[in-house]
């Protein structure tokens, strides 16, 4: 089983970083920079919403024709509202989902079927990136592309589409941005407006649940030594979710050695597959969380998408483990014999060792949704998307195939 773990993350690292070299794949973890082909705002679309800087753009004011800059520099503009909308990366598509604007999606990645009905649309990805035949065969009004398909833009342009590409979300209000600018491209700026109210109020509760409880040093790796650190918008998601990232003193997705990883010697590990098999592996298994077996089971759709639901999902998951290891801690102190968190057996003898949802150890917490993390298990040669790892991951990466696995993101 450790095996076959083994061999799907390379698998996987393989896939996304031959994305990030050769064109980034629908959902591709790492491509050169995380701002896209040219670094560029992200363009003000009349709303504060979630950073409550300006008033809430409503469907009213809402009209079209717009005219948008995207992150590479380009003017897009919308004579009318699109009713033919294709995304090349599943945070795009997550989030028009979560605006209600699903009906109008004609195209999504292969990493954005997990999503109710998805299915039903055309599958746009190619081996490596979008597929340009298959989304010119999609006849979009517009082509939403998130920051990790930089280099499938340019190609859609020349086929005549209307492109719009996003600047990496790093923040949670990087994801409110991206979901106003969405929602004034689609025509729907209540519903954007409402999903990043939602969203916020998840924040704030998340942040309440764990305001009076110890903050666990976490850390989230992505396989062959990867992270990810400061300046992701999985680092706030961590943050928010009442955890400190322990990789927090570096930046995006850097490859950290053993000798690093243990000094950081985390309490806690979050994983997306049920079996934390990563924690019996070094250097992870000598950690504070390997040795005692702490780890969390995060959606791996939502924790590594930077789209609303996400946010939502992945902190409400996040800050309800941490308080329930903690509360699992402190049952534990009077009768453990191992410094565990185990408050089921007198004896400590429990397993951890299977599904980890809610196990009888105390130490492990599973929390995952119920489309959870196995709708990608056909799809293990690919990625989920979002803001990437730098230039300096990749030559590094390539030879890390038989034992990485970036994450999903995007």
């Amino acid at each position: 089983m450790r095996n076959s773990f083994a061999i799907a993350m390379a698998v996987l690292v393989t896939t996304a970083l031959l994305g990030g070299v050769a064109g980034t794949a629908a959902g591709a973890q790492p491509t050169i920079s995380t701002d896209g082909p040219t670094a560029g705002a992200q363009p003000a679309v009349g709303t504060a919403g979630a950073t409550g800087t300006g008033p809430a753009q409503t469907d009213d004011a809402c009209g079209f024709p717009v005219e948008l800059t995207d992150a590479t520099g380009e003017t897009v503009t919308l004579e009318e509202r699109p009713d033919r909308i294709t995304t090349i990366n599943p945070s795009a598509a997550q989030t028009l989902w979560e605006l209600g604007e699903q009906d109008r999606v004609v195209g999504v990645s292969r990493f954005a079927l997990y999503l109710d009905g998805a299915e039903e649309r055309a599958n746009v990805s190619a081996e490596f990136g979008a597929s340009v035949e298959r989304v010119v065969d999609t006849d979009p009004d517009l082509v939403l592309a998130p920051n990790s398909s930089a280099a499938d833009v340019e190609p859609l342009r020349e086929q005549g589409l209307t492109v719009y590409h996003f600047k990496a979300a790093t923040s949670v209000d990087d994801i409110a941005e991206k979901t106003e600018t969405i929602g004034r491209l689609v025509g729907a700026c209540d519903a954007a407006n409402e999903t990043n109210a939602e969203m916020y109020d998840a924040v704030d509760a998340a942040e309440e649940r764990t305001a009076d409880v110890d903050r666990p040093a976490a850390l989230y790796p992505l396989g062959g030594g990867y992270v990810a650190a400061n300046n992701t918008f999985i680092d706030a998601i961590m943050n928010a979710g009442g955890t400190d990232n322990v990789a927090a003193e570096y930046e995006e997705y850097p490859q950290l050695s053993d000798e690093v990883i243990l000094e950081t010697n985390p309490e806690v590990i979050l994983v997306t597959d049920s079996e934390a098999a990563i924690l019996d592996s070094e250097p992870y298994a000598s950690t504070t969380a390997g040795t005692e077996g702490n780890y969390i089971v995060m959606n791996e759709n939502y924790l590594n998408q930077p789209a609303p639901r996400s946010v939502i999902d992945s902190t409400a998951t996040l800050s309800n483990a941490v308080v329930e290891l903690q509360d699992d801690g402190a049952e534990s102190t009077d009768g453990g014999d191992d410094g565990s968190a185990d408050d089921s057996s007198s004896d400590g003898d429990s397993s951890g060792d299977d599904s980890g949802t809610d196990s009888e150890d105390g130490n492990s917490t599973d929390l995952t949704s119920a489309d959870g993390n196995e709708s990608d298990e056909d799809e293990s040669t690919g990625d989920t998307g979002a803001e990437s790892p730098g230039f300096g991951v990749v030559a590094a990466a390539l030879a890390l195939l038989a034992t990485g696995l970036l994450a999903r993101r995007d």
